[in-house]
């Protein structure tokens, strides 16, 4: 009787349990619990099957066992229950989660700032000969230079590659291109070195672009330059930029561990990085297949252009006007 008595005290857990079932049922997943609901309902169904071991154990009534086994299993059915592709999940996480944490990260706005502020200002003394006439060459060196020069001293008019060659030198750019950006992750993690490759990156890419934009260089080589960096440039040098982002948010999170230990700050933000990271790999695969296909094709220059802008506004886009905290604003 006083098995029979502690399971009758525990109905009132049998019917909360009963009603987060019904409520996970209906919504068709138990990710959509908060964390201290499901903790919650966890601890219901553990102490559901405890009951229900003692029920059979002392042979009560058999409605009661009966019901306790029904109960259990559906419990277990909603814990354990297989995940079907959530749509409306992944919705939320591409359009609304991502580009939000990326616009609103800090580090990746430090290295938005660093990169395309040393990349223009790059750009700008190797153009102005004026102001430094000697900055191109002291940055790239004669012997880049030459081969910058001689590299694109054809005109591109897609006669020098065929279909085969576009293919395998597509499969190499998206092989090679994303170890670009795996080294500014990984020396992102160590801060100084990460800021440094960036840095070197951003005033060795700009010394080029204004090298190639000389009048003397434009009216030939600069032209053909152009003409092939233009259709894949945004979406290339926007996941250079994320990649250097993201390792540095792990760097500082090993720095700066805050309340947890250093290795569970780094695992914690390590998950945290994962969309920026894989949206750096994304455009890297993306900008290698226009370099492979689109970049060295006669395609008009003007097609080449379309492409380059219209990329630019899908980043611009997804990044910032996705990535825009709107709650902010409602909240105004």
């Amino acid at each position: 009787m006083k098995v029979a008595e502690l399971l009758e005290r525990r109905r009132r857990n049998w019917l909360e349990l009963e009603k987060y079932c019904e409520r996970m049922h209906s919504s068709g997943s138990a990710a959509k619990l908060p964390p201290a609901q499901m903790s919650r309902f966890a601890a219901l169904y553990r102490a559901a099957c405890a009951d229900l071991a003692l029920a059979d154990s002392y042979q009560l009534p058999q409605n009661t066992v009966q019901y306790l086994h029904l109960l259990v299993g559906r419990a277990h059915n909603q814990l354990y229950r297989s995940r079907k592709f959530d749509l409306g999940a992944w919705n939320k996480m591409l359009f609304t989660d991502v580009p939000q944490k990326i616009f609103n990260d800090r580090c990746v706005q430090l290295m938005f700032v660093i990169f395309w502020g040393f990349f223009i200002l790059s750009a700008w003394l190797a153009y102005e000969k004026k102001t430094w006439p000697d900055f191109a060459e002291k940055v790239l060196g004669e012997e880049q230079i030459t081969s910058l020069e001689q590299m694109y001293a054809q005109p591109i008019d897609g006669k020098m590659r065929d279909g085969d060659t576009n293919a395998a030198m597509a499969g190499f750019y998206v092989w090679n291109n994303p170890s670009i950006g795996l080294r500014c992750f990984a020396y992102g993690l160590l801060v100084v070195p990460g800021l440094l490759l960036l840095l070197s990156n951003a005033i060795t890419l700009g010394a080029s672009f204004g090298y190639m934009a000389r009048p003397e260089v434009m009216a030939k080589e600069g032209q053909n330059f152009f003409h092939f960096v233009t259709a894949h440039g945004p979406f290339e040098l926007t996941a250079v930029v994320l990649s250097a982002g993201a390792g540095l948010r792990l760097g500082m999170s090993w720095i700066m561990p805050g309340e947890y230990s250093r290795f569970s700050s780094l695992m914690k933000t390590g998950k945290e990085m994962m969309p920026i990271a894989m949206s750096a790999v994304i455009m890297f695969c993306i900008a290698a297949l226009i370099e492979g296909f689109l970049s060295p094709s006669g395609a008009p220059y003007v097609v080449k252009v379309g492409v380059a802008v219209f990329s630019s506004g899908l980043l611009a886009f997804y990044f910032v006007v996705l990535g825009f905290p709107r709650r902010a604003i409602g909240a105004t």
